[in-house]
């Protein structure tokens, strides 16, 4: 029974990991084509929009690839591999911390300058 669910695990390991890869490269790829049809304009709203669609995907990515890691402890038998998960969502949990404290800060700069201001 223990193998079995080890297997199901590991696969589940790949396919959860798999996702982050592929989302990432789809982002990146967005990214560059985007980014180089907006990198010769002047508005640099374009380009911070190019990099917050990124950031996004990212976030997203970084989310797989911490779930994958979750999943990688509950078959993992050594304390030398799990102190390296740790460190290893350690790493990416603060990553997306801050991308997603990034992105918070630019939609509140973006929902500030797009309220009318008051007349006095």
């Amino acid at each position: 029974m223990r193998e079995w669910l080890v297997s199901l695990t590991e696969a589940a390991i790949v396919l959860i990991d798999g996702i982050a890869l592929l989302v990432i490269l789809f982002g990146t790829l967005q990214a560059v084509v985007t980014g180089l049809g907006v990198v010769a304009k002047p508005d640099g709203h374009l380009r911070r929009d190019v990099w917050l669609r990124y950031a996004r995907w990212l976030v997203a990515g970084l989310t797989f690839q911490l779930a994958a890691d979750i999943v990688e402890t509950a078959i993992t038998e050594d304390w030398e591999s799990i102190a390296r998960l740790a460190a290893i969502a350690v790493i990416r949990t603060f990553l997306n911390y801050f991308l997603e404290r990034d992105l918070a800060e630019v939609r509140e700069r973006q929902h500030e300058s797009a309220r009318p201001t008051e007349a006095t």
